[in-house]
């Protein structure tokens, strides 16, 4: 297998609103290659939408947007059991928002990556994905749609004949079937530096994961996320950033 030399950045962003702040965007803006943000629903409101996209286009960062749950009091990581077609509606609803924002500002979307429990829940359920990625496709089929690696969100895209993007996370522990490790579990954050640039290395150049049994999961990791709204989000991506470029691996969008 051919060693891989380039890895997409992501981070999910624009989530503060009103007086409640969430993470330090700005500076994480200086490390990732690609901003998901909040649409919203889970997190975010209209000024910090329009703030967090023109600061992401000011410094070359690719725009994407972050459709959630409508749960702001949960922040989007409680379950919410909705059709498929109220996911449709929900996914439109809010990538429109930050496509015309995106284009306010003189830029344009580039890609569509899910929420929380929104996220989590697509990954498995295969008609909760295909809606997801339905609207995606119908509101323009160029646009690259993120999903956990390997994962029924990847192939429901595929299927409808979007470019997909396989999510890798750094910060997160894995299941021995490719899930995310749930964040009620004590072990499901990885908050030490170098245990996460350990999982990131071995991602890149191994293209495998170890689970929490200790299973060797494949993953395909086209994007990496570095989650925005953790205490430690700058120091993640700057060290992150660094390991791979020592490494030999060129930090781009997909």
């Amino acid at each position: 297998m051919a060693a891989q030399t380039t890895l997409d950045l992501n981070s999910d962003m624009g989530e503060s609103y009103g007086a409640w702040k969430m993470g330090d965007d700005e500076a994480v803006l200086g490390y990732v290659s690609s901003a998901n943000i909040a649409c919203g629903f889970h997190g975010g409101d209209p000024s910090t939408l329009r703030k967090t996209v023109a600061a992401a286009i000011k410094q070359g960062v690719a725009l994407g947007a972050h459709p959630g749950f409508q749960d702001l009091a949960g922040f989007g990581r409680r379950n919410m059991h909705i059709s498929p077609q109220e996911a449709y509606d929900i996914t439109v609803y809010q990538v429109g928002a930050v496509a015309g924002v995106a284009r306010s500002q003189g830029g344009a979307l580039h890609h569509v990556k899910a929420h929380g429990a929104f996220y989590n829940m697509a990954a498995k359920d295969a008609r909760l994905a295909r809606a997801i990625a339905q609207a995606v496709h119908d509101i323009d089929s160029s646009l690259i749609f993120y999903g956990l690696a390997g994962s029924a969100m990847i192939q429901e895209a595929q299927a409808l004949g979007l470019r997909v993007a396989n999510e890798v996370f750094g910060d997160r522990s894995y299941q021995p079937d490719g899930s995310l490790t749930p964040r009620a579990q004590p072990d499901a954050m990885i908050t030490d530096v170098n245990k996460s640039v350990e999982q990131i290395l071995r991602m890149v150049q191994e293209q495998v994961v170890v689970a929490t049994d200790g299973t060797r999961v494949p993953v395909q990791p086209d994007t990496l996320c570095i989650h925005g709204d953790q205490p430690n989000a700058v120091v993640f991506a700057q060290g992150i950033r660094k390991a791979l470029e020592d490494a030999g691996i060129t930090v781009r969008t997909v």
